[in-house]
Formats: C-alpha cells, sequence, structure tokens
C-alpha cells in the first residue's frame, strides 16, 4: 500500500468533507438505524452551513487521509470550549475518526488516531476523550486497544433516536 498522506483541512475543503463525512458515516452506521434517523442526521451534522461554522471555529481543526490523491478518512478534534461536552482547556476531544469501509484493516484509523495524539502531546493536553456508541464495538475495541478507558456515558441523538454513547479517555501523563 502507498503511504497515506494526512493534511489539515479548511474552508475550501468544505465540499469534499461533506462527501467524506456522509459517506463514512453511512457506511457504518445504516445497517442498524433507521433511514429517516439516518437522514435527517446527515442532513442536519453535514450541512453545508454547520460545517462552515465547524470548519471556522478556532478551537476545532480537520484532518484527511488520503491515499493516491483520494480522501479515504477523516479526523476532527476539539479543544477548550469547542468541546461536545468537558470544555477542560487540559483535555482535547477527538470527535470523529471515520475512514472509508474498504479502507478499515489498513491502519487508516490508526493514523488517524495517532495524529489525534501528537495534537494532544503538542498542546500539552493531559488527556484524549470521547463518545462512542455503545453498539460500535469495533470502535470501542480500537480505543480499548490505544489504552482508552471508559468513564461515563451520555445521550447521542441519531435523529429522533436516543442512542448512548460510552465515553472514554485516555491520560497522557503515562504515554
Amino acid at each position: 500500500m502507498d503511504k497515506i498522506e494526512i493534511k489539515k483541512i479548511g474552508l475550501s475543503e468544505l465540499e469534499q468533507l461533506q462527501l467524506i463525512g456522509r459517506q463514512t458515516f453511512l457506511e457504518t452506521f445504516a445497517e442498524v438505524n433507521t433511514e429517516e434517523n439516518m437522514q435527517k442526521y446527515l442532513d442536519e451534522s453535514f450541512a453545508v452551513d454547520k460545517l462552515t461554522a465547524e470548519l471556522t471555529t478556532p478551537d476545532s481543526e480537520f484532518y484527511f487521509a488520503s491515499l493516491n490523491n483520494r480522501v479515504i478518512g477523516y479526523l476532527k478534534v476539539n479543544f477548550g470550549q469547542a468541546q461536545t461536552e468537558l470544555k477542560d482547556p487540559k483535555g482535547l476531544e477527538l470527535e470523529r475518526i471515520y475512514v472509508l469501509k474498504e479502507f478499515h484493516r489498513k491502519h487508516v484509523g490508526q493514523i488517524l488516531y495517532e495524529t489525534a495524539f501528537g495534537i494532544a502531546k503538542r498542546i500539552d493536553a493531559d488527556y484524549l476523550w470521547l463518545g462512542v456508541w455503545e453498539e460500535n464495538h469495533r470502535a470501542i475495541s480500537f480505543y480499548k486497544k490505544n489504552c482508552f478507558v471508559e468513564f461515563d456515558k451520555h445521550i447521542f441523538k441519531l435523529g429522533n433516536d436516543e442512542q448512548t454513547d460510552i465515553m472514554m479517555r485516555l491520560k497522557l501523563d503515562n504515554h
């Protein structure tokens, strides 16, 4: 496999972010959610105005993983007040890691995770944290393999469906 390139993105990549975001979310969750709830979530979460706001928030960053100039996954991290819940200046939220299904098991998620880990070290964060759907066993296994531990739960709304996310944290002082 050729080298996967990681690149920080901005507003000029909004359309590509919208495409990769919608596709990877559909691939990950369409089989286990209603079409109506999926469509509502996709319409709201990947709307141009919402992505524009996210891309222009100073405390959020997006990165693409590309292979041979094709975007195959992406990462979103949040600092400080941009974090969805904890808003701790010593924490870094890993909000999204998504990879096209055809590239699962090719270490793309690991490379994106290592990018987030590097950002956390660079900003001198004490920990990385995230929320992951309790039914997403593949992702939970991935985060546990990377030494994340459960610390709480919260509700994530997918369309009209309230789902439970497991909140996980990785303390950086021992890594």
